[in-house]
């Protein structure tokens, strides 16, 4: 709807509600963007920031006042230029005097301004008092030289500088945080040697690539001892692109047997870091950790003690689990997002930026410069004046007691301008009479002096090139420090595994046929002698230990696995595994192994096909589990048999009619799953009829023996006694001796 068709209601616009939401809607997202959440390049600051800075600078609260409460600061803020919120404004004060917060501190605190443990418990504002620190002169110091534009405040009574006239990129120093709308903010903070250096590089050099710039700005500087250990290449890249993360670790030392944290990444709460070690140890998942406490105090901030079981404790390994597991290592965003010279917000690699504030910098200083040209020029058109009228004193002197309009009779009489005729009004005869001509042309001489040295830095770049890297270094040798925050390179920490933290025992795995499990410790355990639910009774045990995992297989070929420690212990009936697993409906599970995941394991089906494969195709995560073995309709899931050395081991399969084959298991192939190669040849009509099925499968070593079980009945095979069964793989077999034809069970000898 154009302006022309809208309706006006008693002199009120009527506009469309949809236009007036999307209206108010972009209004607010602007308001965001520029007054509240992104800072400015210049000085780094946020408009409640920059107010609270000016508020104590005209409260007169500089670094060798004496403070204030901090109610007093918040209320001149709130009262004269930011209407919000009394408690969001004490609490961005509260960050700028936070030394654990802000690298390089703008405000001094006295009292409670929080913690390390809990940075928001500061106590209120009427009982804390505040007052400027000495670097915050770098953005106060050239205030009142013309130096920045004034714009009113909110209710148009009072100016408010725009900006401050920094004198070092204090953005990048002390960093910041904010989110808008559609963008956030996070810039990390800096050292100020490294950032000046920078400045001076590119100065020098204007062509310095952000490589060369690198080489000066190493990485991050938090107000913290803890590592930053994002390798140098990733760091580089965060300056290239204005994004990317920092990462940042404790710093430990080893005192006798124990390991103390001196150190933690910024903002990183000991008491939160306690907790989740706690956390661990109540969870017994730190075995090697028998006590954690906190010796923190004022020599020692961040100091806390965590003591091994033993001194054979692999303490690299265990800090790297903490790491992996604690916020004892974290991670922070970097995103270079600020509102540039031209009031727009937008994303800036290292150079743009340093650019940009240098090309601030200098229009700050040309202003500086132009505002003391000024004076000086009007000092000296005064003193002429003075000059002027000291050598005509007495003549001076009578028009001004004689003359009801001595103005224009000065100016007309000595060639005076109005500037010079008010002032030599406005000083007093006494003064006047006062005035000595060797002082006058003495603060000639030296404003001359200055007029020109002011006007040759003007005219030459090179000259204001040079003063603005003295000024930079100046303030480098004042307020610089050493870098707190350590650059060291390390390695992705790795959790300890939960299968490394369980001792490892020899455990026993029963498994009844109606599908309940449970672990026993050690493999001297008689599983048939266990106590069952009515009604159920053993079907398959399996021996291995508590680090392994425990595989399970159905009765259609599929596979489920679960970390053997997990199971429940023998002492009761255990668990049903469908409340582990989701086998398909009206499935049950038929047997079970373990083993290392590099173990090979012989799979068959009693139709007599199968093959070899890892024990690490067993496990999978999946809850449905794996396919592992294809059957044939009627077939059945084998028992698997550990194979010891795939090589020189030989397989003896027996079928039901009592047929024997041996042959070695190197002619059976492996692989990850499938149905497998024949391994004993069982006639179509009694596989289809059910008459004939391969009942049991084992391996014999070389030169090993074998026992066959038979009812009550044993049958002992020697290595020359197999060979008369041996043939190629696929074959028929020959047949048993009368009476041993219907065979149990086997075992290696």
């Amino acid at each position: 709807m154009s302006d022309l068709t809208r309706q006006s209601f008693h002199g009120f616009e009527q506009i469309p509600l949809h236009e007036y939401a999307e209206r108010a809607y972009l209004d607010y997202s602007m308001y965001v963007v520029l007054d509240r959440a992104l800072p400015f390049l210049g000085d780094g600051l946020k408009p409640v920031q920059r107010r609270i800075i000016y508020a104590m600078s005209e409260l007169g609260l500089n670094a060798t006042a004496k403070p204030k409460k901090s109610a007093r600061t918040v209320g001149d803020v709130i009262g004269k230029f930011h209407p919000h919120g009394d408690s969001a404004c004490y609490e961005a004060l509260v960050l700028m005097a936070q030394p654990f917060s802000y690298r390089y501190p703008l405000i001094e605190g006295q009292g409670n301004f929080g913690s390390t443990d809990d940075p928001k418990s500061f106590a209120a504002m009427r009982y804390t008092e505040s007052k400027l620190t000495p670097i915050a002169e770098v953005l106060l110091g050239e205030l009142g030289q013309g130096t920045v534009d004034w714009s009113p405040n909110f209710d148009g009574t009072l100016e408010e500088p725009s900006w401050m006239p920094a004198r070092l990129p204090h953005l990048l120093l002390n960093g910041t945080t904010g989110i808008a709308v559609g963008m956030a903010t996070d810039i990390p903070p800096h050292n100020l040697n490294e950032v000046v250096s920078a400045c001076v590089r590119l100065l020098d050099d204007p062509d310095a690539t952000i490589a060369d710039l690198c080489e000066h700005v190493r990485g991050p500087d938090y107000p913290t001892a803890a590592e930053i250990i994002t390798p140098a290449a990733d760091l580089k890249k965060i300056y290239e692109t204005g994004g990317g993360s920092v990462r940042a670790r404790s710093a430990y030392i080893r005192e006798q047997n124990n390991i103390v944290i001196t150190a933690l990444p910024y903002q990183v709460s000991p008491g939160k870091v306690m907790e989740q070690i706690a956390q661990q140890m109540r969870a017994k998942k730190l075995p090697w950790l028998e006590d954690i406490r906190d010796e923190s105090d004022h020599q020692n901030p961040i100091r806390i003690v965590l003591v091994p079981r033993s001194n054979r404790v692999d303490v690299e390994q265990l800090m790297g689990h903490l790491f992996a597991t604690t916020d004892l290592e974290k991670s922070y965003r970097v995103n270079f997002n600020v509102i540039g010279l031209d009031g727009k917000p937008q994303v800036k690699n290292l150079k743009a930026f340093l650019r940009d504030w240098l090309a601030f910098r200098q229009t700050t200083v040309v202003r500086r410069l132009n505002h003391r040209l000024d004076k000086v020029e009007r000092r000296l058109h005064l003193l002429e004046g003075l000059l002027i009228a000291f050598l005509n004193l007495d003549e001076v002197i009578r028009i001004i007691r004689t003359e009801d309009e001595p103005k224009p009779v000065l100016m007309a009489r000595f060639g005076l301008t109005e500037v010079q005729a008010e002032y030599i009004l406005e000083t007093k005869l006494k003064q006047l009479a006062r005035l000595e001509e060797m002082k006058i042309r003495g603060e000639q001489s030296e404003l001359a002096k200055e007029r020109e040295k002011i006007q040759g830095i003007l005219a030459s770049p090179a000259k204001l090139k040079k003063l603005i890297k003295d000024e930079l270094v100046a303030d480098a040798k004042k307020f610089g420090d050493a870098r707190r925050s350590p650059l060291v390179e390390r390695g992705a920490a790795q959790a300890i595994s939960e299968a490394e933290l369980v001792s490892s025992e020899p455990v026993t795995i029963v498994v009844s046929e109606k599908g309940w499990v449970r672990s026993a410790k050690g493999h001297e355990v008689d599983p048939a002698g266990l106590s069952y639910r009515e009604g159920d009774r053993l079907l398959v045990a399996v021996r291995g230990r508590s680090t392994q995992q425990a595989a399970f297989l159905d009765a259609t070929g599929r596979s489920y696995s679960t970390a053997a420690h997990t199971l429940p212990s023998a002492r009761g009936n255990g668990e049903p595994l469908t409340g582990r697993f989701t086998p398909a409906s009206g499935v049950g599970f038929v047997t079970a192994a373990m083993g290392e995941n590099d173990q090979r394991f012989l799979l068959a089906s009693s139709f007599g096909y199968g093959f070899v494969t890892r024990f690490e195709n067993f496990t999978g995560r999946n809850k449905a589990g794996k396919a592992l073995l294809n059957l044939d309709e009627g077939a059945e899931v084998l028992t698997p048999v550990a194979v010891a050395d795939p090589a020189q081991d030989w397989l003896v399969a027996i079928s039901s009619a009592g047929q024997l084959l041996a042959f070695p298991i190197a002619e059976l192939p492996e692989l990850d799953r499938g149905k497998g190669n024949k391994i004993l040849q069982i006639p179509p009509a009694k596989l289809k009829s059910g008459e004939e099925r391969v009942i049991a499968l084992t391996t014999v070593r070389q030169g090993g023996e074998l026992i066959l079980h038979c009812g009550q009945r044993k049958l002992t095979l020697s290595w020359r006694d197999l060979q008369a069964y041996a043939g190629a793989r696929a074959t028929r077999g020959n047949p048993l001796p009368r009476g041993f034809q219907r065979v149990d069970r086997v075992e290696p000898a």
